[in-house]
């Protein structure tokens, strides 16, 4: 870039021109890199770059990105532009998650067609996007409701069908009568859609897709273990929902029939201790006890009733427990006696097996039961064999040991429990078994705006896979989107009726369509190979930049979303598709954005636009204002002041750097503090200190407001040595390298701003494509350091001592300070302890 002579562009900078205006100066730098396609394009494999994959959680096409969107954001970008500056080869791809129930119903509101609402809003986002200057590479951008995506859905559909992890069946499911569709186990929260916060969930039965993740259970459970880099609050939440449940299973014959109830118990070293069996209300056999007791059945009804109120105000576990006697019994295995069976309202038909032995002495909610209707409370386990009194229940298991337990009685409980359940097994009336809270994967949806399902239904040959070659099964468009129950699709008589691909004859389409949970759990694997027509995406290059290096997103998809693309991963490696086991290295949740005390979002009216803060404030105040207000981990309180504060800051770094910067251009810069003023060396010290912040925190901590926070010290620092910068003081070599460095350091964070400095202070190139400065420990270093000095432990003064001082420089120098003197008067010193660049501590008496 050549560079018109210094007299000429000093008379050329006016005070209006040296003004900060970051509406002309962003779209005009923005223009410049749109031109270059390859400026954010990941290079190819053979770069010989170390890989960096950054990834924030892709959007649902909305319209309109609030600041929440920005901050999310920003944190990636932010990341994506350090690991260019420091030599990697980065991909840092955007998509759009842009299936879903938000767009049909906003197509039947606004009667716009799904597809034409979702690609305007994708429209209008991209450019709010380009427009805050993110760093995305375009040419892979990804959008889940177009064919060449959820082609590939249905790819991998089949090949699940396959290998018997995508089935039908018919079960009791969840329907939000709102979505007017299924939702899966995950997207209840607290009883209510997850969508629909005060909407209660039904239960409906249906003949529904699943997909098999229970087959995944213990992998994705023990990978937990391996995933050091995601947040322990998002493994223990996983680990909750998977709920792993070590037992046994144990049958208990019911008298006087051929039935048998089942029970799965974690404790079985209790067995002797059970008194009774209790049946949740909707289990098979308490509905048969109900046929030939019609007082039962009252029973039975209003307990389904209280459950179904309890469990839709999220109050289960508040429940008063109360039951009813069957008036049947059964026959414990272990011991030959006869246990009452009861129904009981705690028991739930969804959990276990729908039953559970009773052992009240061990147990509270079995005790609080048992004690209500005064069954038998019979004490099996102890803290030790000779113990004969003992508060109930008694729930010790780890140091306890077996009483009046037949055989076992006297061993550990913990061995008791492994020797009973092969007992059990050996005898044909129980077994070891683990059980889980996790349940399949409920994908079907009774909503258009989806990927079909594909497969048909053919009379003579039943379910059939759609071939491969007849992929995608495509969505018809215009369709009537009324808002009824069941699919829309199943109204679309051209859609519905096909051929059977086994014999020819006529056939139906499946009518539902998929989660778009579904979209989500692969599309950053798209982005390694997204134009590919021929697959999902190449394997070479999914295992080349797999797994992701950093993932950013919500901790409000630590079961949604998280889970299911971990299990999404794991069935792609199987398949054959990548080799990694886990979709991401590392995992990073960001806070909320809080407005009025809640959440930013649409449905609380409380959503604040980047465009009006781009608008007055400008793109890189927007975006480090969003960094800088709070930890990135926690929530940030919105203050559109806060904005203004930062703008007044760049404003400040811009005014300094188009002041200096013409003698600057003339000058080499320097690394060294010989033949610098005191000024001069304090400068460049703390220049290299904020080097050494900024750089140790992108390495971890991701503190940026502190980094922030460090070039607001550094800016503070030339402020204050302006006028030594004004009367040659501090030399224009000097004032080169701390803007120079100042403005690499910046990048990062504001990079319009950045970009124009770069090019001001006579620099050529892309500024977030120079090497990230390093920092120079011994310009870093600090001629004197505070020491506090305390007498007998209490704090009397801190003084300053060259940096290297040893013990007893440092010593002379606290015996010298006035305060330390006067405490010491009088005193004998019996000790002086020192220790250099820490304290000085006086042991005194008298």
């Amino acid at each position: 870039m050549k560079l018109m002579p210094d007299e000429n562009i000093s008379a050329l900078l006016t005070e209006e021109t040296k003004r900060y205006t970051p509406n002309e100066i962003e779209p005009r730098w923005q223009a410049v890199w749109d031109a270059n396609p390859a400026l954010y394009a990941a290079e190819p494999h053979s770069s010989g770059k170390p890989k960096y994959y950054v990834l924030e959680m892709l959007p649902y096409p909305s319209g309109k990105l609030h600041m929440g969107h920005v901050r999310n954001y920003s944190i990636g970008d932010a990341l994506a532009r350090y690991q260019w500056m420091n030599g990697f080869n980065v991909l840092h791809p955007m998509g759009w998650d842009s299936f879903g129930l938000p767009a049909e119903n906003a197509a039947i509101k606004n009667n716009t067609a799904p597809r034409e609402w979702t690609l305007n809003n994708i429209a209008e986002m991209r450019k709010q996007m380009q427009r805050m200057g993110l760093s995305y590479d375009w040419a892979r951008e990804v959008t889940t409701c177009l064919p060449e995506y959820y082609r590939w859905n249905q790819w991998i559909f089949l090949e699940m069908l396959k290998r018997d992890l995508a089935f039908r069946r018919k079960s009791k499911v969840n329907w939000c009568p709102s979505c007017n569709t299924v939702l899966a186990n995950e997207q209840v929260v607290s009883g209510c859609c997850w969508r629909h916060e005060d909407v209660l969930v039904e239960q409906r039965d249906l003949t529904q897709w699943f997909f098999r993740i229970t087959k995944y259970a213990d992998e994705l459970l023990d990978g937990l273990d391996t995933m050091e880099g995601w947040p322990e609050k998002v493994r223990t939440m996983q680990r909750n929902w998977i709920g792993r449940s070590e037992g046994a299973e144990v049958q208990f014959h019911v008298t006087g029939t051929q039935d048998t109830i089942t029970v799965f118990t974690t404790r079985i070293d209790t067995i002797f201790g059970a008194t009774s069996i209790q049946l949740a209300p909707e289990h098979a056999l308490a509905k048969a006890f109900a046929v030939e007791d019609a007082h039962l059945g009252e029973a039975l009804d209003a307990m389904i009733a209280e459950q179904k109120t309890a469990r839709d105000t999220d109050m289960l576990g508040e429940l008063p427990k109360h039951g009813v006697f069957t008036g049947k019994y059964a026959t414990n295995p272990f011991t030959g006696e006869q246990m009452p069976i009861w129904c009981a309202n705690y028991i739930l038909a969804d959990y276990g097996t729908g039953a559970i032995m009773s052992v009240p002495a061990h147990d509270e909610r079995d005790f609080e039961f048992a004690t209500k209707y005064d069954l038998p409370i019979k004490r099996v386990v102890a803290a030790n064999i000779d113990t004969d009194d003992v508060a109930l229940p008694y729930t010790g298991k780890a140091e306890a040991v077996l009483i009046d337990s037949g055989e076992w009685t006297g061993e550990a409980a913990l061995e008791a429990q492994e020797k009973m359940a092969k007992y059990a097994e050996a005898n044909g009336f129980g077994k070891a078994t683990t059980t889980y809270r996790l349940k399949d994967w409920g994908v079907s949806r009774q909503r258009y705006w989806g990927t079909p399902i594909p497969v048909v239904y053919c009379d003579k040959c039943g379910m059939q896979p759609v071939p491969e070659d007849q992929l995608p099964v495509l969505l018809p468009e215009n369709i009537d989107l009324a808002d009824v129950d069941g699919s829309p699709l199943a109204r679309v008589p051209e859609f519905v009726n096909t051929t059977c691909p086994q014999c020819d004859g006529p056939a139906r389409r499946e009518t539902d369509t998929m989660d778009t949970f579904v979209d989500s759990s692969w599309y950053f694997y798209r982005y390694t190979d997204a134009k590919n027509d021929k697959a999902p995406f190449a394997s070479e290059a999914a295992n080349y930049w797999f797994p992701i290096d950093q993932y950013i997103g919500g901790v409000e998809h630590a079961i949604l979303h998280l889970i299911y693309s971990r299990y999404w991963t794991k069935v792609m490696r199987d398949i054959g598709l990548i080799n990694n086991s886990e979709p991401a290295t590392r995992l990073f949740t960001q806070g909320m954005v809080i407005k009025n005390g809640a959440k930013m979002s649409k449905s609380k009216g409380n959503v604040v636009s980047p465009d009006d803060m781009i608008a007055k404030y400008g793109a890189d105040a927007t975006r480090m204002y969003s960094l800088f207000a709070a930890p990135p981990d926690r929530d940030l309180e919105w203050q559109e002041e806060g904005v203004a504060g930062v703008y007044r800051f760049l404003s400040r770094i811009h005014r300094l750097a188009t002041k200096y910067a013409p003698a600057m251009r003339a000058s080499e810069h320097t690394q060294t503090l010989e033949g610098l003023s005191v000024d001069g060396q304090k400068l460049l010290r703390t220049l290299h200190q904020t080097i050494a912040k900024l750089t140790q925190d992108f390495s971890g901590r991701w503190h940026f407001n502190t980094c922030i926070a460090s070039i607001m010290i550094l800016v503070n620092e030339i402020v204050t040595n302006e006028a030594a910068m004004d009367n040659g003081d501090i030399s224009p070599a000097t004032q080169r390298e701390v803007f120079r460095v100042l403005t690499l350091m910046l990048a990062p964070f504001a990079p319009f701003l950045a970009q124009e400095l770069w090019t001001e202070l006579g620099h050529d190139g892309i500024v977030f494509r120079q090497p990230w400065p390093v920092a120079d420990a011994e310009l870093a270093r600090e001629n004197e350091i505070e020491i506090p000095v305390q007498v007998n432990g209490k704090l009397v003064a801190v003084i300053k001592v060259a940096a290297e001082a040893d013990v007893e420089a440092i010593k002379a120098a606290a015996h010298a300070n006035e305060k330390v003197t006067a405490r010491l008067e009088g005193k004998q010193i019996v000790k002086v302890v020192a220790v250099p660049g820490k304290l000085v501590n006086f042991v005194v008496k008298g």
